[in-house]
């Protein structure tokens, strides 16, 4: 049994910290809505309401929160877990946010006896709720051999990418080829719908060729039945596309594809999707096509 600080029971958070508690951690979740934290208590965890109750005697802090400035925070900000963790202490990082942030963090850690590993998730809600997350995770070989029984007990693919950094820059690409393919899917729902073809049929046979993908199997529902509650919102995969498109300039790497994408959703969140799962991606194609949706 290990000592789990569990910091940030948002969608994906909420059901991970639960997982944990159920593999027979010790799991103290906290975060700033206190309702967040009833089914991690139901599990037999525990809610505690600050980052320096929350991590006190942790042996692992794992963090869950939507971007760059919010892990800053948490780590490196005033009462947060650089200030109040146990020295030796291993902190996972599952949040998605810039490589060179992660990097920098990491280098910080490090200077005040701690050990950190990104480990961005792939896989969304219901990977989270079913434990089959692809978890890519970059930080130092023993450290992630440490970590293994966490990240064995809230994923299924669980792989060590290389060092620091490492597994942003592959949560980097993942999130570049998953809007990718939710637009194209969604172009091709908006495509059949104009000519009224049987759509469902229609994606059934696509998902058994060459077209099938993991993207088309979770998200076509959604788009049939234009139901877009969020297991991923599209505010944040704009943020993802950010990091995808600033990370290529950086590298001097050409992604007119991504950079197109990225465009689109940002057009998603500027019409007032931002909320709404990425999916509804479809939304900006009918926009596009000329068709209303409310």
């Amino acid at each position: 049994m290990t000592n789990i600080a569990f910091i940030g029971l948002g969608i994906m958070g909420n059901p991970m910290a639960v997982h944990l508690a159920n593999a027979g951690h010790s799991v103290t979740g906290v975060d700033h809505s206190s309702e967040r934290t009833a089914a991690l208590v139901e599990a037999g965890g525990r809610a505690v309401g600050s980052i320096a109750e929350a991590v006190k005697g942790a042996d692992v802090i794992c963090v869950m929160v939507p971007d760059s400035p919010d892990v800053q925070d948490v780590l490196a900000g005033e009462n947060g877990v650089f200030q109040n963790a146990e020295t030796g202490a291993l902190i996972i990082d599952f949040s998605s946010i810039r490589p060179d942030v992660t990097q920098q963090l990491a280098e910080q850690a490090r200077a005040l006896g701690f050990r950190l590993l990104d480990a961005p998730v792939s896989g969304g809600e219901a990977g989270a709720k079913n434990a089959a997350l692809s978890i890519m995770v970059g930080g130092e070989a023993d450290d992630f051999a440490q970590a293994k029984p966490v990240f064995d007990a809230v994923g299924k693919t669980v792989v060590h990418v290389g060092p620091s950094g490492s597994g942003q820059t592959v949560k980097a690409a993942n999130q570049l080829i998953v809007a990718a393919n939710i637009q194209a899917v969604a172009e091709a729902v908006v495509f059949l719908e104009a000519y009224g073809v049987d759509t469902k049929a229609a994606l059934e046979v696509l998902g058994g060729g060459l077209a099938g993908s993991a993207v088309l199997n979770q998200k076509k529902e959604n788009m049939l039945s234009r139901s877009f509650e969020p297991g991923f919102r599209i505010d944040l995969h704009h943020k993802d596309m950010g990091i995808v498109t600033a990370a290529a300039r950086e590298a001097g790497v050409v992604v007119p594809l991504g950079a197109l994408v990225a465009q689109l959703v940002a057009s998603a969140r500027a019409n007032g999707d931002g909320k709404l799962d990425h999916s509804a991606l479809l939304r900006g194609v009918e926009r596009l096509s000329g068709k209303v949706n409310s």
